[in-house]
């Protein structure tokens, strides 16, 4: 197994999260989204791992 970071388009943010990509521009406008990698002109893409660890962090706050 690599340890190499995998990035993810927003559009697979959006189907990972079930989130429209303008909620998560949204959120990471408030800080309360993994930072996303700038890639170019107007492209970004997220670190997979980070996205994983957001999703689990939501299922968590149900417990709490």
């Amino acid at each position: 197994m690599s340890d190499t970071p995998v990035l993810i388009s927003l559009n697979e943010a959006s189907k990972l999260t079930s989130l429209s990509r303008t909620a998560i521009n949204r959120w990471r406008d408030m800080g309360r989204f993994p930072k996303a990698v700038p890639l170019g002109d107007r492209r970004v893409a997220f670190v997979r791992a980070e996205v994983e660890q957001w999703i689990r962090d939501r299922i968590a706050l149900r417990a709490a």
